[in-house]
């Protein structure tokens, strides 16, 4: 799974998160439809490969780390692929937090994009199969505490400019 999100979001970043409006936000919902079960598909095989791993270990026990034993390649290409995988999944999400996009549930879809409503940055909130970010929750809700956008979430928002947040709010 990915990294958990920090208890406080902004506060805690060292770099303040991009704002985005829901139309800003609408823009990259393709690219997330794409992006969302590659990564979903990632977690799936890093748990087959933890599973393997771990039935080696426990039927071989420190035995299968000897050069010579005949599972040993097997587990050196379990151990590669998950650094491989493990990699791959933390830069994709790492890439994502930057742009000021946080991936929340990888099961069920579920991405917030740091915004504004109402003069308080929260979060514009999405999920895979949705045709639109229609909905925004506080920094520290979650998704069942989603609201419906105003207008103040879908008109120009200082990211339109390039600007960031610069602080807690």
């Amino acid at each position: 799974m990915p990294p958990a999100a920090p208890a406080h979001p902004i506060g805690n970043r060292s770099d303040p998160p991009r704002l985005w409006t829901a139309e800003e936000a609408n823009g990259r919902i393709a690219e997330l439809e794409e992006l969302l079960p590659r990564l979903r598909g990632w977690v799936v095989r890093l748990r087959e490969v933890h599973d393997e791993v771990h039935r080696l270990a426990e039927f071989w026990g420190a035995d299968i780390d000897a050069p010579d034993h005949a599972d040993h390649a097997l587990k050196q290409r379990l151990d590669a692929e998950w650094q491989n995988l493990t990699r791959r999944l933390d830069e994709a999400v790492a890439g994502l937090r930057k742009d000021g996009i946080e991936v929340k549930d990888l099961e069920q879809g579920t991405v917030d994009f740091y915004g504004l409503e109402g003069g308080d940055v929260v979060f514009l909130c999405w999920q895979r199969g949705e045709p639109r970010v229609g909905f925004y929750h506080p920094l520290t809700g979650a998704f069942r505490n989603r609201r419906p956008l105003g207008e103040a979430g879908r008109r120009a928002s200082p990211s339109a400019s390039g600007s960031a947040v610069r602080g807690s709010p």
